[in-house]
């Protein structure tokens, strides 16, 4: 695992409380900014595996 795929799937986990706590406090900004915050960690995550995807085809063809 890179740090980007790290930190993209603990962005996720944040948000994922984040919502979770504005619903149960019924904070309508918490909970968005839990969503929010879990798009942009599955984005970082995603650009992670690219970037894993890509050196392990790289190491393949070496």
């Amino acid at each position: 695992m890179n740090k980007d795929q790290v930190k993209g799937r603990m962005k996720e986990a944040q948000g994922k409380v984040k919502e979770a706590t504005g619903k149960v406090i019924g904070s309508q900004r918490l909970e968005d900014e839990g969503k929010i915050e879990q798009a942009v960690g599955k984005v970082q995550a995603g650009y992670g595996d690219l970037k894993e995807d890509i050196k392990d085809e790289i190491k393949k063809a070496d």
